[in-house]
């Protein structure tokens, strides 16, 4: 999987740059900000996975509390004043030097935007990779949505200092509604038409589907790669310097979700996508915010952008190290589970 990652992302900066006018026609198809063939792929992605919940069975969720709980303290109570933290710290001062100075607040603020707002769809994908419980993370995704429409402007507000916030609405509704409304509508209308042909029919096609949604991942990462290929290639000290708060952030807080769902009891299936989620951001809602506030052309949109550019390989990696770390994570688990019970 990392070879193959590693030959997308070269050639997505390749065809960037050898057809920059095809994907920069592929990287207009928008509605509200949000890019209609990377929401295709994505659609392609997840409904496979959403095919195999039972929502008879979300009643099961409510036993996950705990780490629901360090799924939502990680998200809106740690990620983001992190991210303003590593912001100022690598921006303002470790690459000080090298980054253009009237650049400086601009980068900063949309580091802040890019944590200010949890991912919603690829998620999924993640779950998916790690065994996850398929229904604690699609509660934990709709939780954080509903949060999502009340806390981001004034939590964006307080960290940028700013006492009005614009707050893309469009694309904040739209992706919600293409990412996650509509895929789970047509993933369980698919669900009933496979079971009524019976199990053995459901299970095989399910089996079947399986392949594609790891193709469409590797093809959004070929899109998202020609889609900045040129901005890679004319800027590639600037958007190293960027990523590297980017990338610390991702594993402070899925680092800290996956201990303390460890060190609380929680199985492994509920605490790989816990802390998944934790780590990773809304790159839609971010990229439109930023556009919005600070302009096209902005520190801030080529902030967001570094985001989308490093939010898939950086996250499979994460699913990487939660896999291998299975047996590691259950010795403790099974070492904390009676202590909580005697509490």
């Amino acid at each position: 999987m990392t070879l193959w990652v590693a030959l997308c992302i070269v050639a997505g900066v390749v065809f960037g740059q050898i057809l920059p006018r095809v994907f920069q026609a592929i990287g207009r198809m928008e509605v509200a900000h949000v890019n209609v063939p990377v929401g295709v792929l994505i659609w392609v992605m997840i409904i496979p996975m959403l095919v195999k919940i039972d929502f008879a069975a979300m009643k099961q969720v409510g036993s996950q509390w705990r780490g629901i709980g360090v799924t939502l303290a990680v998200n809106w109570l740690v990620k983001p004043f992190s991210m303003a933290l590593l912001g100022w710290l690598f921006i303002r001062h470790v690459f000080r030097p090298w980054l253009p100075v009237e650049q400086l607040d601009s980068y900063v603020a949309g580091l802040i935007l890019l944590a200010a707002a949890p991912c919603t769809a690829m998620v999924f994908v993640w779950s998916q990779l790690c065994k996850g419980d398929p229904y604690f993370t699609l509660s934990q995704v709709a939780l954080n949505d509903s949060i999502m429409i009340v806390a981001f402007a004034p939590l964006v507000a307080l960290l940028l200092g700013l006492s009005a916030i614009t707050v893309p609405w469009d694309t904040l509704i739209t992706s919600v509604c293409l990412y996650i409304v509509i895929p789970v509508i047509l993933a369980q209308l698919l669900r009933r038409h496979l079971l009524a042909r019976g199990e053995a029919h459901f299970r095989s096609v399910v089996a079947r589907l399986g392949p594609w949604s790891i193709c469409a991942l590797l093809a959004t990462l070929v899109l998202l790669f020609a889609f900045q290929g040129q901005a890679i290639v004319a800027q590639p000290l600037v958007i190293a310097m960027l990523a590297v708060p980017i990338l610390v952030q991702v594993f402070l807080n899925s680092g800290l979700a996956y201990l303390l769902n460890r060190r609380l009891g929680v199985a492994h299936c509920v605490a790989g996508p816990s802390s998944l989620i934790g780590a990773s951001n809304f790159f839609e809602l971010a990229v439109a915010t930023a556009i919005s506030l600070f302009g096209f052309h902005s520190g801030a949109a080529l902030a967001t952008v570094v985001g989308v550019l490093i939010e898939v390989p950086v996250m499979l990696l994460v699913v990487g190290i939660v896999n291998r770390s299975q047996a590691w994570y259950e010795s403790g688990h099974r070492q904390a589970a009676p202590s909580l019970r005697r509490n």
